[in-house]
């Protein structure tokens, strides 16, 4: 389910201004087909209450003639939607490895980064319109979290895995910070049981946190 469709599904009433993209995970059941056809149902799996806010948990199960595929998980922050006294749901924290990380890569972020991303089909001005941005309380357009998931996964793969995503299991982050077009992530690497575990930040803004609670599980 798209951010954006998702939030404009029967039932869903918010306003996009007060709307922050939480956390993001996914789960992949077995190695994906490079050609075929698949399903994909969606739905809003959960609703949390965090106090000032809501968590609107939206699920994506896609599968084909052979079964599922994966499963995909968008926590999304509704601000001032909470305090009906409900379930505030499960938390994801990780505590950091006692040690330096084992890699630390940058990588930098294109100024029509997010652009580009759009047109994966997410269409929240937040990332294109300079007034829009402003109205949500940002000096201009930011990068979608998701591309930052994205390019950070990528970097582990390649650094990490031989290149070989088909080795990846599962992946989840907490979107801890925004990334501006033309930044450059800072992404900090620690081999743990089962996995990797990782950290993003924005290297131009003193290390600002952009992604946090990261793991990537993998063989």
């Amino acid at each position: 389910m798209g951010i954006v469709d998702g939030l404009s599904a029967p039932g869903v009433d918010v306003d996009l201004m007060s709307v922050l993209h939480g956390a993001q995970s996914i789960t992949l059941h077995r190695p994906l087909p490079t050609g075929g056809r698949a399903v994909s149902t969606s739905r809003v799996a959960a609703v949390h209450d965090k106090g000032k806010a809501a968590v609107l948990v939206l699920r994506s199960e896609t599968a084909d003639a052979d079964g599922p595929l994966w499963t995909s998980d968008a926590r999304i922050f509704v601000r001032g939607e909470g305090g009906w006294g409900g379930d505030r749901g499960p938390s994801d924290r990780l505590a950091l490895p006692d040690r330096a990380p084992d890699r630390t890569v940058e990588r930098p972020v294109r100024e029509e980064q997010a652009l580009l991303y759009r047109l994966s089909g997410d269409w929240n001005p937040l990332h294109a319109d300079p007034e829009f941005a402003a109205l949500a309380g940002f000096d201009r357009p930011i990068l979608h979290g998701l591309c930052t998931y994205g390019m950070t996964l990528k970097a582990v793969v390649d650094i990490l895995l031989d290149g070989d995503v088909a080795r990846v299991r599962a992946y989840r982050a907490r979107f801890a910070g925004i990334v501006f077009p033309g930044e450059t992530l800072r992404i900090r690497m620690w081999a743990v049981e089962g996995g990797t575990q990782v950290t993003v930040a924005a290297a131009e803004r003193d290390d600002a946190p952009v992604l946090a609670d990261t793991f990537v599980e993998h063989a």
